[in-house]
């Protein structure tokens, strides 16, 4: 029956382009759910339909959103995209979250933290699939980010909704890297890992209103004097630090400013591109990998030895590294 109702669901090849194309919603949800799919004649579909719309992808400014719990990336994802579609481009919203690996994300979740959003003709809203499919959550977040881009929509913004490896596999996809931060009590840069700080292309402190303006005044001074102790990356690009309100939309203009400035000294420059060539490329060889593993892991003469391997392993009867050899002769057998 579920394999009678998915053929049925399925378009055409040039259904599917079409419809892309075109900037038709539904067609663009319905080639999302195929890119997710984890059916193999799905995948072959999927693949087609991205040869055919990849011409017309790449017209976007791609921009990672990250934050700290509690610093209310919805909030500002909300403010900040209106701001967007307040001048006529289309947004889409994209989020990863490795973590919700059973859940495998919630479309009603996204679309109810960002209801005003969610209503705007000019935006999509879009949880990625968390699934184990060929090539993992920052797969399918990047073709459903070609997706967005071939049916029209001139901004993408990728939140992170996981912490950890989000950040970093959201960073090998975007083209700008925005750190939301909080002013807290005490040392603002207490517990923040460097390695994120030296992604950031730009870091906003929010909830800069009311009587919390002048600690997030202090909060940015204290983020300045931090990122000077780091050396420029290869964008050459100096992070600015700014203030915002997501509720009062002050600073949002001045963030939306430093995105257009960034794209221009990076189009000057010659990394832009350079750096979305790197990304696909990067793509190409996780995928490779991503599928090795899958693989490995499925092969049966791997499946009849991991377990004793693993006793041996924990017991100390065999160093690790003998243990995974010995599977791998197993799985080039």
């Amino acid at each position: 029956m579920n394999a009678v109702y998915r053929r049925k669901n399925r378009l055409s090849i040039e259904e599917y382009v079409d419809g892309i194309l075109s900037g038709n919603r539904v067609v663009l949800s319905k080639a999302i759910t195929l890119v997710e799919s984890s059916l193999d004649e799905d995948n072959q579909l999927a693949e087609k339909v991205l040869e055919k719309i990849l011409p017309h992808t790449g017209n976007s400014i791609r921009i990672g959103i990250t934050g700290v719990p509690g610093v209310g990336k919805s909030t500002f994802i909300e403010s900040f995209g209106s701001i967007i579609t307040s001048g006529g481009k289309k947004l889409a919203v994209l989020t990863v979250d490795p973590s919700s690996q059973r859940s495998r994300g919630s479309i009603l979740g996204d679309k109810t933290r960002m209801e005003q959003l969610a209503n705007d003709p000019l935006a999509f809203i879009r949880p990625s699939a968390s699934g184990s499919s060929l090539g993992g959550v920052s797969s399918k977040t990047r073709e459903t980010m070609l997706l967005c881009e071939a049916a029209g929509h001139e901004v993408i913004f990728i939140e992170t909704v996981g912490v950890g490896q989000s950040e970093t596999s959201v960073h090998g996809m975007v083209d700008f890297f925005l750190l939301l931060m909080l002013a807290g009590a005490g040392d603002e840069l207490q517990g923040i890992k460097k390695g994120i700080m030296e992604m950031a292309d730009a870091i906003a402190i929010t909830k800069a209103d009311g009587e919390n303006k002048k600690a997030c005044e202090r909060a940015k001074r204290e983020y300045q004097n931090a990122l000077h102790l780091f050396s420029l990356n290869e964008s050459q690009w100096s992070a600015p630090v700014l203030t915002c309100s997501s509720i009062d939309r002050k600073g949002l203009d001045e963030i939306l400013k430093v995105v257009e400035d960034y794209k221009a000294h990076t189009l000057k420059n010659g990394h832009f591109f350079k750096n979305r060539e790197n990304q696909n490329t990067a793509w190409m060889y996780e995928i490779i990998n991503f599928a090795i593993q899958q693989r490995f892991y499925k092969s049966e003469r791997v499946r009849a030895i991991m377990k004793p391997m693993e006793q041996k392993v924990k017991t100390s009867q065999l160093p690790a590294i003998s243990a995974a050899r010995e599977m791998l002769n197993h799985y080039w057998q």
